[in-house]
């Protein structure tokens, strides 16, 4: 059975269950607007292609799947540059199919032609410029498997209208990544030291990222910081991670946060980051920050370990897995009551 490759698209969206997507037609697009037309999928009508992404974004945040916007070639996709980038810095898994000319056409500079596919090279995880149908199915699957495994974040298919037009048998994908790409990683690090080293801390601090929410680690960030009566800070991307309203919760850190959580940082002899990068905008001087804190960082990217802030323990993996693994062995300090009074640092 042959299918166009407009329609392999589409079917292969279907098949990930896509629902919903967003996007500006043109010319360059056209072919997969047609099938997109009659099928089930709802496309939000925008009106302008950086909306179009940032909409995706809102959507991949609030359903936990990943978004996906169409936009057509040229100043159609180098307007998603801006969205992907952000998507790119946050985390935030979206898939963005753009329209370009036909392969034939491809380098010399015909009209409404841009090379999107150098251009997103830094700013998404995965990109690729499909040449033929019969790579479809290949890139498509691909690309699928790196929004949704490890940490989250953009691809770009770049999709020529001849490509869209095209027949191919080639029905099924086949996923050439590496292994490291294809599954969670396993942890690393030594658990119990790693834990040791809290429990010996007097003004221990957790210190919550984006990371908490895109792991579901929610519960057990409460749990360890209940067990052992630690305040709780949560970055910008981190909020809701831990309740505001907790006892334990100091609020956002950095200059555009709340005096407690400033303090503690200054004063905190142990500091745990959960999920966070140490931005500059909390470590704005990273030697400055948590001058004399023991410093630990637990996340899934091992790109963000000692980028900016080093640390003295290391744990890689996904952030709910590794506080699963190691919840045993910290120690309680005290019973948790919420009727008692904690005095804020």
């Amino acid at each position: 059975m042959k299918k166009t490759g407009a329609k392999l698209m589409l079917d292969l969206l279907l098949s990930h269950e896509v629902d919903v997507v967003f996007g500006y037609p043109g010319g360059a697009i056209l072919p997969f607007y047609d099938e997109l037309y009659n099928s089930s999928i709802k496309h939000i009508l925008v009106r302008h292609e950086q909306g179009a992404v940032h909409m995706a974004e809102g959507y991949a945040i609030v359903s936990r799947k990943p978004g996906v916007a169409i936009v057509t070639s040229g100043p159609g996709a180098t307007n998603t540059v801006t969205g992907l980038t952000d998507a790119k810095m946050d985390s935030i898994p979206i898939m963005v199919i753009s329209g370009q000319v036909p392969t034939s056409a491809i380098g010399s500079d015909a009209f409404q032609e841009a090379d999107v596919f150098g251009i997103t090279i830094p700013i998404t995880k995965y990109n690729a410029l499909i040449k033929s149908a019969d790579e479809i199915a290949d890139v498509f699957e691909e690309a699928w498997i790196m929004l949704t495994q490890g940490r989250p974040g953009p691809v770009l298919l770049d999709f020529p209208k001849d490509v869209q037009t095209q027949e191919t048998e080639k029905l099924q994908g086949e996923v050439r990544l590496a292994e490291r790409f294809l599954k969670k990683p396993p942890i690393q690090g030594d658990l119990e030291k790693f834990a040791e080293a809290l429990n010996k801390a007097e003004r221990p601090l957790l210190y919550v990222g984006g990371g908490a929410i895109i792991s579901g680690a929610s519960q057990e960030i409460r749990t360890i910081a209940e067990k052992g009566m630690i305040p709780v800070t949560c970055t910008l991307k981190g909020l809701g991670a831990f309740p505001g309203s907790h006892i334990l919760s100091l609020g956002m850190p950095g200059m555009h946060g709340t005096a407690a959580a400033n303090k503690a940082i200054l004063e905190c002899d142990y500091i745990l980051s959960l999920g966070a990068r140490f931005d500059d905008r909390v470590a704005g001087v990273p030697n400055e920050f948590a001058p004399n804190a023991v410093k630990a960082h637990i996340d899934i990217d091992p790109a963000e370990f000692n980028k900016r802030v080093k640390v003295d323990y290391i744990l890689h993996g996904d952030l709910r897995e590794v506080l699963q693994a190691s919840n045993t062995f910290y120690r309680e300090k005290r019973s948790f009551r919420m009727g008692k009074t904690l005095r804020r640092i």
